[in-house]
């Protein structure tokens, strides 16, 4: 695997551009799709509690460190707050159990996974909590996920610390230009989930034209064009060849055709809720 361009989060902190994602990994299933994923090269693993599997995170890295040397500090780990913790002591808690689950002494990025507005938690107080984790140095980041740009200004008004990552729904079919326009405006980096729309866009002919004229596949375009918009991304596959090819995304560039092409099929459809209007009940 080719190395990985890194970017610099607002505190200093860099971040792999490319990672790992594992959401929809079945918890049993997650250690040994992860230690595939270290085994090819991947150094930034994507999870969050609401998907169950931060243990076999944590076991898989546990692993290749005792297998091949692999030192916890060359992995950048991110997870996120479930929906249910959102008051500070239950962020605080959830925190701790995020990391007794991934068996860490820190984390590198942890968020807000959802504003959910329609809550009776401001996540003004949830991001007070992460500010919290954040002085303690049990976490090298704090950031949000799926966040617009009015509630980052709700945020700046009155928090002391500025999220560093915003990890937003973006895919040819969603550009999500002005968020992500927004975030740059305010030094904070965008994440890109979904980011081939579930596999939605590599049948388009426009993106099936480009790879061809490329001589990859459709998903090595999308990707490609995500990592040249300067976003972080992170695909997930559960196969070795999968992995391998979502990796292979350094080694050439698309035209400024190319990326016009891919960013002309925006059509603001999403794969997931509308973080303004995302009914969250709590169980």
């Amino acid at each position: 695997m080719a190395p990985v361009p890194m970017t610099r989060l607002n505190n200093g902190v860099e971040i792999p551009q490319l990672g790992f994602g594992v959401y929809q990994v079945p918890p049993e299933d997650t250690a040994d799709v992860v230690a595939t994923a270290l085994e090819v090269g991947y150094r930034h693993i994507d999870t969050a509690e609401m998907y169950r599997n931060e243990k076999g995170v944590g076991e898989a890295i546990a692993q290749a460190g005792a297998r091949s040397g692999l030192d916890r500090g060359e992995v950048f780990v991110t997870s996120k707050l479930n929906n249910g913790y959102h008051r500070r002591d239950d962020a605080l808690r959830a925190f701790d159990q995020s990391l007794a689950d991934l068996g860490f002494d820190h984390l590198d990025l942890f968020l807000i996974h959802w504003p959910l507005p329609g809550i009776d938690v401001d996540y003004v107080e949830t991001w007070k909590a992460l500010e919290e984790i954040y002085a303690s140095g049990r976490c090298r980041a704090i950031g949000v996920s799926n966040f617009n740009p009015h509630h980052l200004r709700r945020l700046f008004a009155q928090a002391e610390v500025r999220p560093a990552v915003n990890q937003i729904e973006v895919h040819p079919y969603l550009a999500q230009d002005d968020v992500r326009a927004f975030d740059a405006d305010h030094e904070i980096v965008t994440e890109a989930w979904s980011p081939i729309a579930q596999g939605k866009v590599l049948d388009d002919p426009v993106v099936v034209r480009v790879a061809e004229r490329y001589g990859r596949t459709p998903a090595q375009v999308v990707l490609r064009w995500h990592v040249q918009r300067g976003d972080v991304v992170f695909p997930k596959s559960v196969s070795r060849e999968r992995m391998q090819e979502n990796s292979a995304l350094f080694d050439f560039e698309l035209d400024g055709d190319a990326m016009g092409d891919i960013s002309a099929l925006d059509r603001g459809e999403r794969t997931g809720p509308d973080p303004d209007t995302f009914d969250w009940t709590p169980r």
